[in-house]
Order: structure tokens, then sequence, then C-alpha cells
């Protein structure tokens, strides 16, 4: 046998390449391995690139740079899985940066990223893609896109993965679909509902706040909000809320049952299964203040509906909010008053609060440091007093009356107008009324209505107008200069704020002297052009024009040229002749300090002697001085009221701790403070203007009331009247005469001798038409006959008085109804003349 020689191996075919271990630093070169054919680079390399992306978004931005988001598109589209797996983690940590989805965006991606979510994908895929998507939906364009390509539903299926990543991504990504409202419907249809609902059974509090996000887009709809009853969403939602392991999340789950409960069949069901009880006992006793915070908030939308508001009441809504009121928390305190205004606005709502002793926590919060807290307690306050006296004196046993006069000048405007409407209400009681009088309401409610707030104005104007039919109040809002202001939104575009500031005129001007002003201030002019405006007028101003005419009679007279017998002349009436439109109505004072000219005198009625000694300014009302004044005046008040006052105090006294004894004490010093700056501005204030006086008229007044007045006939007063003024004036005229009656050059003298255009009417002793008239007026008006005084063309005017037949005959009743009778005051003074006879026509013209 020979020797055996050692075989040698065989030599490596020549075509074949020896493999090669890569590995690289740069991560230029990993994006290169990209175009590789060969699946193990590229799974290596994919698999390097979303470990770099996942580090830091700068890291994102180079990638994208380099170029790396072209070939990932590409190979999530792969044969070869595990390709497919690392490319699609890779793009989806990418997508995370803002220009990467504008890149994604471009290409046109979104049809090929959803069919990863296939069911035939690994978990890895769907939780990678789904990322994608959910960072892609960030962007509206995306949203669209991806419901044109079907993408909820899959994402929709992916909802039940058992792998917690997959089902935050899709769950995050449908409620970025859910922004938009089409959406909304859409995810009913495809079933969408019941998977949210389970993912609340999730281990993992972030699956559950997304979910519970999606079921707050969704319960927008009504649509959604009726599936959600179908499917036993509020029995559910309900446990969740009891659930205190889950604590952090109930306030998301409050909004989606807030949304559920505007409806009235949500609130029947979740009352019939006793949910609604256990809502409002969980918001009690939870010791988390956002939690009792947005359960007064999902109450106060229910409320909202009159019926929901209702079976909130049958459950004790009141009380539960009244208990939340004593949380010292800012948000839960403005959220429960929210709450209790709006169910304040049913009637028997606010017999229930008050009931409760609701008011007294609301009043407290009036003075809260918190803006949103007073703003809010406000409304709760305004819609409680709303047609309630019983909760009105409540306001003020509980010294809530303070409060809301401050509030006028709060910082928040909303506080202003909901204070402004409370002190309305208030002023429906008599007694309610003269105490907040006392506490300076009218000076304070001046400045809300500076305010730029339109709603602020018409109600600071409203409140204005509950309380100027006092007297008192009139005088105090002319001496601190509230009249301006007035007139300054008289003329407001706001169709709310003109209709208000007119109302308030019609009550303020009243008063005479407040008429007077308004018109010196160019009142008139305001009301006439709004009279004359097809887009202002309106019921209101025209009241407001009638009744500062009806008080400013010289005005009337000037702008109408017609007095009734209605109208009575007082002292300082004054005739300027006939106003031209457009021109301005000047005061008697502002004539007085004209120069003497060539023009018509004005002639002047006043009866009065004038007083050495101006009359001093009437000081606002104290505290003390409102309660001695209804002692004062106890004749004049029912047995209800008196009762009424006397409980309010003793309740008060009765009520009161030493904190609240204290607070009410700091209040009514800051009361005084303000009291006696009123007081220093009213003191400021100038004398009243006092025409000067007329002894002659004086003269004729007491020689008509001793010779004219007890005669036994209306006829004959009128006859004698007529007679008297003819003889005072120059005696009668024959017809054809009066171009020859000299009256003027005694009138010139007159006024050079007065060194002024007005004349007192005593001072005329040549007087023809217009001057007689208007004498006969002032004096029939003093002893009761009823006269009018109309002025005609060329220095006409005559007086009509109502006359019966037969008035004088003994045995003969007179015959009614009146006719109307001119008297005749120049040619045969007494002479009666039928109104519409060819005589009194003839006087009437030239």
């Amino acid at each position: 046998m020979g020797k055996k020689t050692k075989k040698e191996n065989d030599a490596p075919p020549k075509d074949v390449f020896d493999p090669v271990a890569i590995e690289s630093k740069k991560a230029a070169t990993v994006v290169l391995m990209l175009s590789s054919p060969e699946d193990s680079i590229l799974i290596k390399g994919c698999e390097a690139l979303y470990k770099y992306a996942e580090k830091c978004d700068e890291n994102k931005a180079l990638l994208m740079e380099l170029g790396a988001v072209p070939p990932l598109l590409q190979l999530i589209m792969s044969v070869e899985k595990t390709v497919r797996r690392n490319a699609t983690m890779a793009l989806g940590v990418l997508s995370g940066h803002a220009d990467v989805r504008r890149l994604l965006r471009k290409a046109d991606c979104i049809p090929n990223i959803i069919k990863l979510l296939g069911p035939e994908e690994e978990t890895l895929v769907h939780e990678f893609s789904s990322l994608c998507l959910a960072n892609m939906a960030q962007e509206f364009i995306a949203k669209e896109q991806i419901m044109e390509n079907d993408g909820l539903d899959p994402l929709i299926l992916l909802l039940s993965d058992s792998d917690a990543d997959v089902q935050r991504n899709s769950a995050e990504a449908i409620y970025l679909l859910l922004q938009d409202y089409s959406c909304r419907s859409v995810i009913r249809d495809l079933g969408g509902l019941p998977p949210l609902l389970e993912l609340l059974k999730s281990e993992y509090p972030i699956i559950q706040e997304t979910a519970l996000k999606c079921l707050i887009s969704c319960t927008q709809e009504l649509e959604n909000r009726e599936a959600m009853r179908e499917i036993e969403g509020l029995e559910r939602l309900v446990d969740f809320i009891g659930n205190k392991e889950w604590e952090e999340l109930h306030v998301h789950a409050l909004l989606v049952m807030a949304n559920c409960l505007e409806d009235v069949e949500s609130m029947e069901l979740i009352q019939s299964t006793g949910g609604l009880q256990k809502l409002m006992a969980f918001a009690a006793e939870s010791q988390v203040p956002e939690v009792q915070s947005y359960t007064a908030k999902a109450m106060a939308r229910a409320a909202r509906n009159s019926e929901n508001c209702k079976i909130f009441h049958e459950q004790d809504g009141e009380k539960t909010l009244i208990v939340l009121l004593e949380v010292e928390n800012a948000q839960v305190q403005t959220s429960c008053c929210q709450a209790l205004a709006i169910m304040a606005e049913n009637p028997l709502c606010r017999s229930t609060i008050y009931e409760y002793d609701g008011i007294g926590p609301i009043v407290k919060l009036l003075t809260n440091e918190d803006g949103d807290v007073r703003e809010a307690a406000s409304l709760a306050i305004a819609n409680l007093t709303t047609a309630l006296i019983q909760n009105c004196v409540e306001v003020s046993d509980r010294n809530g009356i303070s409060p809301l006069i401050e509030l006028l000048s709060d910082s928040k405007e909303g506080a202003q107008a909901n204070a402004a409407s409370a002190l309305t209400n208030l002023a429906t009681d008599e007694i309610l009324r003269t105490e907040t009088l006392g506490k300076g309401v009218v000076g304070a409610l001046i400045t809300p209505m500076q305010s730029s707030n339109t709603n602020v104005q018409s109600k600071a104007l409203l409140a204005l107008a509950s309380y100027l039919c006092d007297a008192e109040a009139k005088t105090q809002f002319r001496g601190l200069g509230g009249l301006s202001p007035l007139l300054k939104l008289l003329q407001s575009n706001n169709d709310e704020v003109r209709r208000a500031a007119s109302w308030a005129v019609v009550v303020c001007a009243s008063d005479p002297l407040i008429a007077t002003e308004l018109c010196k201030i160019g009142g008139l002019e305001v009301l006439q052009n709004i009279q004359q405006s097809s887009t202002k007028q309106n019921s209101f101003s025209d009241s407001a024009l009638e009744r500062l005419l009806d008080n400013a009679l010289s005005a009337k007279y000037a702008l109408t040229g017609q007095l009734s017998s209605c109208d009575v002349i007082t002292d300082g009436f004054y005739d300027v002749g006939k106003m031209r439109p457009g021109s301005k109505f000047m005061t008697l004072e502002e004539l007085s300090q004209v120069e003497v000219n060539q023009k018509r005198p004005i002639l002047l009625v006043n009866f009065t002697p004038s007083r050495s000694v101006p009359p001093s300014p009437v000081p606002v009302l104290s505290d003390s001085d409102v309660k001695q004044d209804s002692k004062t005046q106890v004749s004049g008040r029912s047995s209800r009221a008196l009762i009424k006052g006397a409980m309010m105090f003793a309740n008060r006294a009765k009520r009161e701790s030493k904190k609240e004894r204290e607070e009410r004490e700091l209040r009514e010093r800051l009361e005084a403070e303000r009291l006696e700056e009123q007081q220093a501005l009213l003191a400021q204030q100038p004398p009243a203007f006092e025409p000067p006086s007329d002894p002659k008229l004086e003269e004729y007044l007491n020689d008509v009331v001793l010779h004219i007045a007890p005669l036994p006939t209306t006829r004959e007063q009128v006859v004698s009247l007529a007679q008297f003024v003819s003889d005072k004036m120059g005696g009668s005229i024959e017809r054809g005469q009066l171009s020859s009656f000299s009256y003027e050059l005694p009138i010139s003298q007159l006024k050079y001798d007065l060194q002024s255009n007005v004349i007192q009417i005593g001072k005329v002793t040549t007087g023809i038409h217009y001057h007689r008239a208007l004498l006969f007026k002032a004096l029939a008006d003093r002893i009761g006959v009823a006269s009018t005084l109309t002025r005609g063309d060329y220095n006409r005017a005559w007086n009509v008085v109502m006359l019966v037949d037969d008035e004088s005959v003994e045995g003969i009743a007179p015959r009614f109804p009146p006719k109307a009778f001119i008297i005749d005051l120049i040619h045969e003074p007494g002479r009666l003349m039928r109104s519409d006879s060819s005589d009194a026509v003839t006087y009437q013209s030239i």
C-alpha cells in the first residue's frame, strides 16, 4: 500500500465576493446604504437611522437634509417584512419633525402609510404607521388626505389591538381627525364609539385620556350623543367618574358628560338610573377643585335647557352647588355661581336657593379678590333678585347693597353690568330703594355710564331710571354732573343704549330744573335729530322728547307754538318767539347775558319775588338721614312696608357674625367717604339763576284772585279776565286800527331801561295779540281756568277755552259736550267766538 498523501482544499469560486462586515459612524453613509439592493444592509441601515432619529429633533432634521426620506418611502412598500418594518419605524419617528411632515405631504405618501395599517402587518408596523398618521394629522391638509383615503376605518380597528402603543397612536390620530366636524359623523357610522369607551378600561392613563378627548369631540354632535345612550355610554362615564383611581382623568370625563347632558333624553336617562345623584354626591365629596369646578360647569351647561333645569331641581342640584360655594377655590366658586345664575332663571329655583340660604354665601363672594368670582357672583345675584322681593330683602339683610354699588366701578365690565341689573331689581321695593339711595347709588351709576361697553351702559341707564323716580335722586344726579354723560349716551349708535337713555330722560325730565338743564346742554336738539332719523327714531325717544317739552314749557312753546290747557305756566316761563329749525334753544340765563338788540323781546312770566339768599343744594342722604326720614314719613307708608323694614333690620342684627359686622363697618366707612365726596361736589355747584321779579304781575294776580276767581261760572271768569288783560295792555283797539297801535316804541324803551332783552310781562302796558294771550294764559292757569295758548303768524296768538252752552241760565242744565271758543282780547275784549266761526278765523290772521 502506498503512502497516503494529504488532500488539498478546493479553491473558492472566482465569481463570489467574500462577505464584508460594514460599520459606519456617519449618518450620511447609512443614508447611502438605503439604496443597496441587499436586504441585510437595508435592514441594518433602517434600524440605525431609527435609533439615530429617535435621539433628538436635530438628528431628524439632519437626516431629512441628507435625503433619507425618499428612500424610506420606497422601503415601506418593500416585499421583505423586516425591511418594511424597520423603514416604517424610521419614517414614523422622522415624522415628528414639522419639516419632515411638509416633505411627506408633497410626496403624497399617505395612501401607502394607510396600507401599512392592514391586519396582515405585524404590531411594530402598526405602531409606527399609526404614529406617522398621528403626526401627519396635525395639519388640516393631511387630515383631508387621510379621510379621502379611508384612513379612519383601519385606525378604529387598531383601537382594539392588544398593543398599548398601537392603541395610543391610533387614538391620538383619531382625536386629531375629530377636530374636523365632518369626521364626527363618520366615526359613528364606522362604529368607533364602542372601542373608544373600551379604552377607558386601559391600565395606561395616557390612553384613557386620549380616548376621553376623542369622546369630548364626538359628543358635541347630537347624533353621537344619541349613540352614546344606546351603547350605555352615560352609565360607563358615571362609573368612571366614581372610580377614585382615575381621579386625574375625571375632568375629561365630566366634559364628555357635560356635552351629553345638554339633551333632555340624556338627563332623563341618567336620572332614572340613579347616575345623576351619584354624580352630584361625588362632586360634593371630591377634594379635587378641578373636578368640583367641572361638575358645576356640566350642571350649568345642562341647566340652560328648562327641562334639564327642572330635573336638577328635583335632585336638589341647588343644594349641591351651595355646598360647593364654601370651597376656597376661585375656579370652583366661579363655576358654582355661574351654575346658580343659570338655574336662577327659573322662578322655582330662585325660591329654593333662598330656602337653602344660598344668597348669603354668594353675597360674600361679591367682595372676592378674584375678578371672575365677583363677576359670576354678581350675575347670580342679578338673576336671583329678578321678580322676587324676598330675595331682594335677603340681599339687603346680608349687607349686599354696598358691595353691589362698589361693583359699579369694578375692573370687570361684566360685574358692572350685573351689579346694575341687581340694583335695578332692588329698586322695585320702596324701602330697599330708599336704603340704596342713601348709600350713594346715583353718583356711583355715573361711572358705568361712561364705560365703553354698550351692555354696561344700557344696564346702568336702566338702573338709573329705576332710582330717578325719587325727587331727591334727581337733585343728586343733576348736581353730580350726570346729565352730560346721559346726553352723550342718548346719541349712541347702539339701539339698546339709546332706548335706555331715552327712558332715563323720560323719568328724570319730570323735574323742570333737569328739563331746563337738558335743553341748555343741547338735549332738545339731540332728541329732535333722533325723531327725524329713520334708523334711530323709536317710541322711547318720542316719549323722552314729549316729557322734556312737557316740563320745559318755554321750549315747547318755542318749538311747537302750542300750549294745551294741561300745560300750566309756572314762574320762569318765557316766550322767545318761534324757534327756527336747527337752532339751539337758549336758557333764560343765557338770554339775559345777550347784549340789548333790535330783535323781538323775550317775555318773562314770574309771579314770585326774588330771594336774597339762593337755596343751598340738597345734600346726599346719609344712612342715618334715611332712617330719620323714614320715621317722619311713617304716615305715608303702608303697614306692609313698615313690617318689612323692621324685619329687615332685625334679621340683619341676628344673623351677623363678628367678622361680618367688621366687614359691614368697613363698608360703611367707605360709604361715608363716598358720600362726603358727593356732598363736596354738590356744594361746589353754582347757585341757580333767579329770573328778575315782576311786582306788577304779582299785583295783577292779587286782583284776579280777589275779583275774578270768585265769579260763579267759568264763562264769566273768562270774559272778566279777558277784559282785565285788555285794560292792562292798552285797552281795546278798533278794527283796522291795529297797525297804528303804537306798542313797539314803549317796549323798546323798556329794553333800554332794563338794559336787557328780557322783559317781564307785567311791565308791558301796550301789548297786542301775543302779549295779551300770554298774560291771559298765565293768569288763567293761576285761578284754575283751563286755557290753551297758540302762536300764529305775524305776531298773532290766541287762547281757546272749552265752555258749555246755557251755563249761566238758572234752571237749565248745561249742554255737553263743551265747545271750543276763542277769546277776543283786542277788539271787543271778552267776546267769545266759536273756534270754527269766520270771526275766529279772522281773529287768527291778518
